[in-house]
């Protein structure tokens, strides 16, 4: 719970701030593009004046200061039109000479777009004839388009931060955990050791001065579970070894074991092919997993009669086993959190059997499972793919 909410505050203190950066770069860089737009509006306005003041003059008129304003603009698109719409003159354009067979073409489709934008200023020529004017169509600059998109580049790389940083947390809590299940596994099995050793000892005994009695085996076989169980422990906390190994050996395996620790009422069936069928796993920890899910199945039951079917099958180039039970089913609000470590619907359960299946089903065998169908009233299947 103490990483859930730390990871949960990171989350929120990143999204603030991320918010925060965001908003205040769009605010600056809006402010300055609305300013330099504004410069450059100005600037246009004194180019077209400079064009007015070329376009009238006579031979006697000094144009020194004319020419100057002209020739330093550097930077921004600018086209002069003619009342036709014909091309008089353009600065600052990048023309592709192959776009079109005459470039001015090129030049005036621009030129026409800015007239449509209301990117332009008109110069009356004459104050007679209305029809003797230019017009002075300009676009942005590249350094004001550059920082119109900057805001963009810069959310874009406050989201990669954001997102690269969260997946650092969930990275370390899980490494965290991992960590924790280990330890907790090994030292477990460390823990059982002992007494189990002690037990076989007197179950061995027992079995030697009381040969006759007939409960002895039964507590030599469950002293023998209780070491297949630390047996399982220890292969948690470590990397299994997968091997060759028929399906249809582990099914009977768990259908004896269920056999003898479950009511008369509940009835467990295989179906399909197992014994067939081979495939690479670790027995026991896949035999733990089948019991888990049928153990399951037998609570969801609540004591009344139904059914288990164990059903093995292949698909392709995967192989699956599928755990279906008559039982009371799973509300759909639940089926997404059933495998969440401490979900549970009992009164009684820490909610650490599926979790523990999936762990050993996709992280030791590669493999997967999840809930295929269920409905509440009518019973559930889990199913369980592996490849071949």
């Amino acid at each position: 719970m103490r990483w859930m909410n730390r990871i949960g505050q990171g989350r929120i203190f990143l999204a603030v701030a991320a918010i925060f950066i965001a908003a205040a770069s769009l605010v600056v860089s809006h402010r300055l593009t609305k300013d330099l737009e504004a410069e450059e509006h100005n600037k246009m306005e004194v180019w077209a004046e400079a064009m007015r003041a070329l376009n009238v003059a006579d031979d006697d008129t000094d144009l020194t200061l004319v020419l100057k304003v002209i020739d330093e603009n550097h930077t921004i698109p600018v086209i002069v039109l003619n009342p036709q719409g014909g091309v008089q003159t353009y600065r600052n354009l990048d023309v592709p000479h192959d776009a079109y067979p005459d470039s001015m073409h090129y030049v005036a489709a621009i030129g026409k777009r800015l007239l449509h934008e209301g990117r332009y200023i008109r110069i009356q020529l004459s104050d007679s004839l209305i029809t003797d004017y230019i017009d002075v169509c300009y676009d942005d600059s590249t350094t004001l388009k550059r920082l119109a998109a900057y805001p963009m580049v810069q959310l874009a790389v406050v989201l990669i931060f954001v997102m690269v940083a969260i997946l650092a947390l969930l990275i370390s809590k899980r490494a965290e955990q991992n960590k924790v299940w280990v330890g907790l596994t090994k030292e477990t099995a460390h823990q059982l050791g002992t007494p189990i050793s002690s037990l076989m000892a007197w179950a061995e005994i027992l079995q030697e001065t009381y040969p006759d009695d007939p409960l002895i085996p039964e507590m030599g076989k469950d002293v023998q579970r209780l070491q297949l169980v630390a047996d399982r422990f220890s292969k948690i906390g470590s990397l299994p070894e997968l091997v060759p190994t028929s399906l249809g050996t582990v099914i009977a395996h768990v259908m004896v074991y269920m056999d003898r620790r479950t009511s008369h009422n509940v009835r467990i069936i295989s179906e399909g092919k197992a014994p067939s069928i081979i495939v690479r796993l670790n027995a026991s920890l896949f035999e733990w997993v089948i019991e888990n899910l049928c153990k399951n199945a037998v609570d969801a039951m609540g004591g009344e009669a139904g059914t288990i079917t164990l059903r093995v099958g292949e698909a392709g180039k995967k192989v699956f086993v599928e755990v279906e039970d008559t039982g009371k089913g799973i509300r759909k609000k639940d089926i997404a959190d059933v495998f969440r470590p401490g979900f549970t619907t009992k009164k009684r359960g820490w909610g650490l059997g599926l979790s523990l299946a999936k762990r050993i089903v996709e992280e030791y065998h590669h493999g997967r499972i999840f809930v295929k169908w269920s409905e509440v009233g009518r019973g559930t299947i889990f199913r369980i793919e592996l490849k071949k």
